[in-house]
């Protein structure tokens, strides 16, 4: 009495998809099966934040200037060295210039610290940055920074002839879903960790709004690396969640790496894990179904393990010299159907499990 290997869950590796909602756009594509397996036993969850608890597409909603610079004139060289870059941040300020309707110039000289336009140096990042580059009046952009970033806003400084010009606030709403799946995971005892690289102001207050303990800001691409890898070595299970370019070594390095299907392609294949619209549910959904499948492989191979253990030495004609008793054919192969009828069965009641809240 053989319950056959599928039955029991023990498929070669493919890819499967898993529905959040009702429709694929809000699906879960898990690569192979080695990844459900591992996913059981995650015990670390790793965010990013832009893109995958925000909605990635960031707006400007403050613009202060400094000196005798005013704020369309700001938008408008800021906007010229943007269009050059394709962060969030950057793409932010292009469709606020966009939305003004300024005239953009076009840039030389580019490169990922500084552009030139119309004979303007033009510098746009941190404060920290602009400190490095020698940038006068920094500090009085600091000063105005505070109250953006107490309310979850990014603040990006821009320096025009090496001198503060303007402070841009950018914010990057919240998705819906995010509140939702952060509770489910914290009720699946999942320790959450929030990596970002705005600063500590801005990461305090969305951590604040979303109920997340434990958070590092001012983090690059290669400390999200490092913080992932370190994390390992301390013996934890670590599922990394991003969407960029920037969260790539990162997501490689995890146990697990999960990527938005809303992101970038070098994200998606550095992971195990896509989630196809982007939707971070699915981080929970994956985590409650790696639960629940690999709880429901054991259940069937006990149900396999205990048809072969009664029915074997009873076919075997073990019981016959004691009590007389042979097994039929006829039963035989009844028990057989019912062990892959049962396992089959036991299978099944995934599809009706709810996996995460809506």
């Amino acid at each position: 009495i053989i319950a056959c290997p599928c039955a029991l869950g023990l498929a070669t590796p493919m890819s499967v998809m898993v529905g959040v909602g009702r429709g694929a756009k809000e699906g879960v594509l898990i690569k192979n099966a080695e990844v459900l397996e591992v996913m059981e036993k995650v015990d670390t969850i790793v965010v990013d934040k832009t893109g995958t608890l925000t909605q990635g597409r960031p707006e400007v909603t403050g613009v202060e200037t400094f000196a005798d610079w005013n704020e369309n004139d700001v938008l408008t060289l800021a906007a010229a060295v943007e269009a050059q870059s394709e962060h969030p941040l950057a793409q932010a300020v292009v469709r606020r210039a966009k939305a003004d309707e300024l005239q953009l110039v076009e840039a030389s000289e580019f490169n990922s610290i500084t552009g030139g336009v119309d004979d303007h140096d033009v510098l746009i990042g941190k404060a920290d940055l602009l400190d490095e580059q020698g940038t006068e009046g920094v500090d009085a952009g600091r000063d105005k920074a505070g109250s953006h970033q107490a309310e979850g806003a990014t603040v990006v400084f821009v320096a025009i002839d090496n001198r503060l010009a303007a402070i841009l606030a950018i914010t990057d709403p919240i998705k819906q879903s995010t509140p939702a799946a952060l509770k489910t995971l914290h009720e699946l005892g999942l320790r959450v960790v929030m990596l970002t690289g705005d600063a500590e102001p801005t990461a305090k207050a969305v951590a604040s709004k979303l109920g997340i303990y434990e958070f590092h800001a001012g983090v690059s691409p290669e400390e999200k690396h490092d913080f992932v890898r370190k994390l390992k070595k301390e013996g934890k299970t670590v599922a990394m969640c991003g969407d960029g370019i920037n969260d790539a070594p990162a997501l490689a390095e995890a146990n697990v790496g999960i990527a938005m299907g809303t992101g970038t392609g070098v994200a998606i294949e550095s992971a195990g894990v896509t989630l196809v619209g982007g939707d971070l549910r699915g981080v929970a959904a994956a985590a409650n179904l790696s639960r629940k499948t690999m709880s429901n492989i054991r259940q069937n191979l006990f149900f396999a393990f205990i048809y072969n253990t009664l029915g074997i030495p009873v076919a075997a004609g073990l019981p016959y010299p004691i009590f007389g008793v042979l097994l039929s054919p006829m039963i035989a192969a009844a028990a057989m159907s019912f062990s892959s009828v049962s396992v089959i069965a036991n299978s099944l009641r995934l599809r009706n499990t709810s996996l995460v809240q809506k």
